[in-house]
């Protein structure tokens, strides 16, 4: 890969501004050589509202514009001159040497620019960033520098919430890279899984990541609706429509009017009415039940299913061109038993929700080993269902295994007795490295049993015991 030429000025330029902490607003600050279409690229980041940074082929950070030093500078320290993977993940290698896709390998294969959802260390702890890399030519069509614009995914948190999605593991963060590509856009988009993965969670993630945010989210649960139900729930009806209709009624379609439009369970929709649900998304159009008047619908669908669709349109319980329809963007969530790692996070998360911080509970680090190993078949309702059930238990606010079913408990995990481990691991998020050495070289815990230890995921302990020489 081509490297970028010395320029010791710059590097003059750029001590003196650590050492008074000053900042220019004209321009990013920059070791760049004085190149003019170089120079011209800067100027015009400076002024762009999305943090963006400049990088040399070598991931030297070689300027930051004023939107990247606000959201993602230390005070006190500046980013020029720094590898990349070293500010973003605090890795001591590039990213595709962690573990990590690195978009600027990508970019410099394919000479042009690559996207990826990674997570971040910033002045407020990891976060979900979305990061697109594009290289920088000249005239021989050589890479000289790339530039990187990222943004904040604020649809998701990569640490403990007390509301909405949450989660680190690499196949939720598929799922939720792919939520940034399709939000954007009026693609209908279909949520596949397993009951209790999360699907209104990751539906009301694309209305608010989309430019229909500030209109209404509807949701409309399709199971256990009959023909008559659906429809005059989703069209409404006119007075005198049928027994009991003594006004007229707006049906969910006309109030979504600017938003987005949910339908949950799709795969109950009766057959019968699958035609007119066709009909609404194809023309745009809807009659209420029982009137003649033509109304117009506007809103952005998005579906969910954890029925074989594909199967049921092959036995004719689905209807084909309905399918295709709604199908444009499927986005599959994982299992929980797949994303594992997070399981310490979402137990923070959901005793947050349902905790005073007067009754906070945590889980004692042998109870959170089960919950790990357990298979978890109603994903997270089940687990948040066993968490309200085993706090009751927990009179001291700490839920050990004793308070857990029996039917985790028979997974027959072996676990370190409890009178060996902390009291509230959740609540320490970051051991630091000295503590991490010393239970490390003890070799009295497992790896798993570590990783519970300082509510880090196996992959992330081990990338931090590489870094410690200890791996």
């Amino acid at each position: 890969m081509p490297q970028m030429p010395h320029n010791p000025s710059a590097d003059n330029a750029d001590d003196a501004d650590k050492a008074d902490g000053s900042t220019t607003a004209a321009a990013p600050h920059s070791i760049l050589p004085a190149k003019p279409q170089v120079d011209a690229l800067i100027s015009f980041l400076e002024h762009e509202a999305q943090p963006m940074i400049v990088l040399d082929p070598e991931y030297n950070i070689l300027a930051a514009n004023t939107a990247y030093r606000r959201q993602f500078g230390a005070a006190n320290r500046s980013v020029i001159g720094q590898k990349c993977y070293r500010v973003s993940h605090h890795y001591e290698v590039p990213c595709d040497q962690a573990g990590e896709h690195c978009p600027m390998k990508k970019a410099f294969e394919l000479k042009g620019p690559d996207r990826i959802l990674h997570i971040h260390h910033t002045p407020r702890g990891p976060e979900h960033v979305d990061v697109e890399l594009r290289p920088i030519m000249d005239t021989d069509m050589q890479v000289v520098a790339y530039v990187e614009r990222l943004v904040t995914v604020r649809t998701a948190s990569a640490r403990p919430s007390a509301e909405g999605l949450v989660g680190q593991a690499p196949k939720f963060n598929a799922a939720l890279s792919a939520v940034q590509r399709v939000a954007p856009s009026m693609l209908p988009v279909m949520l596949l899984g397993e009951s209790g993965t999360g699907k209104e969670l990751f539906a009301r993630a694309v209305h608010e990541a989309s430019g229909r945010a500030r209109g209404p989210f509807v949701v409309v649960d399709c199971s256990g609706l009959t023909e008559t139900l659906f429809e005059s729930e989703l069209f409404g009806y006119e007075k005198g429509a049928f027994t009991g209709a003594n006004v007229r009624k707006k049906g969910l379609v006309e109030t979504v009017d600017g938003g987005t439009l949910f339908l949950d369970e799709i795969g109950d929709v009766p057959l019968a009415m699958q035609v007119k649900l066709l009909r609404l998304i194809e023309s745009g159009t809807f009659r209420r039940v029982g009137g003649i008047e033509t109304l117009q619908a506007n809103f952005r669908l998005i579906t969910a299913t954890h029925k074989p669709l594909g199967q049921m349109v092959g036995d004719g319980r689905f209807r084909q061109d309905l399918y295709y329809r709604i199908a444009a963007f499927p986005i599959t969530l994982p299992p929980l038993r797949e994303r594992s790692s997070d399981i310490p996070m979402l137990v923070d998360s959901f005793l947050r929700r349902d905790s005073t911080d007067q009754q906070r509970v945590s889980v004692h680090a042998s109870a959170m080993l089960q919950l790990q190993a357990y298979a978890w078949p109603g994903n997270l309702r089940e687990l948040r269902n066993v968490l309200d059930r085993a706090r009751l238990f927990a009179d001291d606010h700490i839920i050990r295994p004793e308070h857990l079913p029996d039917f985790i408990a028979s997974n027959g995990v072996a676990f370190t007795p409890a009178s060996s481990l902390p009291m509230t691991p959740i609540d320490r998020k970051n051991g630091d490295d000295a503590e991490l050495r010393r239970l490390a070289s003890d070799n009295t815990l497992t790896r798993r049993e570590l990783a519970v230890r300082f509510g880090l995921s196996e992959r992330t302990l081990y990338r931090r015991l590489k870094s410690l020489g200890l791996a």
